[in-house]
């Protein structure tokens, strides 16, 4: 059993097994050289070599291909497909007595903590969401009508935190379009609470889910506009330098993936740097983990992803991940930094890296598609030492 987005020439490899490359060419009668850069992704096999290497190898043709389901075929009892129920409205009965706010509350801020520091995020969520979204929703219907105004802030205040949530959860599934309905509901019960900070932390959400649409564009312009308001809000000075700063990252990542990077470079420097300065790393405003180590590993993403490898690895050294509150930014530093040795073709170095993150958080090395293309990379084209260490953390993150 293989992953399904395994490429043509991975799906070759992972079924030669443990046979030589040459025996197995001239098995088929083709060169060496031609069978590896086939492995390597350099050539796409006819359907005839494609045919004799499937006989060879004694698997079906379908086998070597690699095309996803289609997505009607899909399970539809995973927690992602359960999580989109309850949005939908699948909760409980209407008549039903709804979960006290203080409960609520209670609930969503250990759902927080739990996707913020578990090793085990993505099992813990699936099991705690589906529960929770069905009675944030059913509590919020309820106090939109109801007559306790203290009550009706307080409800929309915990459904405000669970849907910036289900935000990361459901971009991070790969259900962008579920992401984007819950960052929706997250600005409509922050407005509807009447909450500064909660409504900035909506537009930082909003600002993540363009992103990961491919609208870099509107992510900059929604997050200005989010930073002028939070900055001449009524609100602490603390929480509105977090949160103006926060904003301010989403218009970097903005200017990085649009390629430019001088200016991502000036506005980390200009606006976001400035704010880090007055937020403590443990603070962790509106779940952003705003402050300057998270500034620092914004640093670190724009040369990644420049190509300034040198520079990139430079910064690596001058950071310690260890205040932050959360896991997640921890694993994405290092994913960077593995990268940058990969760019670097140092592929010991980014498997050292990639054993790392397995040992703190194998769910997100298994799910996050650079990860797995870094793993891969490794097997392709390293020693064969580290490939085959390679391909045995291939097998444990379910890529073969």
């Amino acid at each position: 059993m293989v992953a399904a987005d395994l490429s043509i020439g991975d799906r070759i490899r992972h079924y030669r097994g443990g046979r030589r490359q040459d025996a197995v060419a001239g098995l088929v009668g083709i060169t060496p050289d031609y069978l590896s850069q086939i492995e390597r992704g350099l050539k796409v096999p006819s359907l005839h070599i494609l045919y004799s290497l499937a006989q060879e190898l004694g698997v079906p043709t379908a086998a070597l291909l690699s095309e996803r389901p289609p997505i009607e075929e899909e399970a539809t009892d995973t927690a992602e497909a359960a999580v989109g129920r309850a949005l939908l409205g699948y909760g409980p009965a209407r008549s039903s007595p709804p979960v006290a706010a203080g409960l609520l509350r209670d609930r969503v801020e250990a759902a927080w903590e739990s996707w913020q520091t578990s090793s085990l995020r993505f099992t813990e969520a699936a099991k705690t969401l589906p529960a929770l979204v069905a009675d944030v929703e059913h509590a919020a219907r309820i106090a939109r009508t109801g007559a306790d105004a203290a009550e009706r802030r307080a409800v929309l205040r915990a459904a405000a935190d669970l849907y910036c949530l289900l935000r990361s959860y459901l971009r991070r599934t790969g259900r962008v379009d579920l992401a984007t309905l819950a960052a929706d509901r997250a600005m409509r019960a922050a407005e509807d609470a009447d909450d500064p900070l909660r409504i900035a932390a909506a537009q930082w959400n909003f600002g993540h889910v363009l992103l990961a649409a491919g609208q870099p564009g509107e992510a900059e312009e929604l997050s200005l506009r989010a930073a002028e308001q939070v900055a001449a809000a009524q609100v602490p000075e603390l929480e509105r330098a977090a949160m103006e700063g926060a904003l301010q990252l989403v218009v970097v990542v903005g200017n990085a993936r649009r390629r430019r990077w001088w200016e991502a470079r000036e506005r980390l420097r200009e606006h976001a740097a400035p704010a880090a300065r007055q937020v403590p790393d443990g603070s962790n405003v509106g779940w952003t983990v705003f402050g300057p180590t998270n500034v620092a590993l914004h640093a670190l993403s724009i040369e990644m992803e420049a190509g300034e490898t040198g520079e990139a690895l430079h910064t690596a050294d001058a950071v310690d991940t260890s205040g932050l509150p959360s896991l997640e930014r921890e694993f994405t530093f290092g994913l960077e930094v593995a990268a940058c040795h990969s760019q670097r073709r140092d592929d010991a170095a980014a498997l050292l890296s990639l054993l790392g993150l397995e040992a703190i958080a194998p769910e997100d090395l298994a799910r996050t598609p650079l990860a797995r293309q870094l793993v891969l990379t490794v097997i392709r084209r390293a020693r064969a030492m580290h490939a085959r260490q390679a391909e045995q953390l291939a097998v444990r993150i379910g890529l073969v």
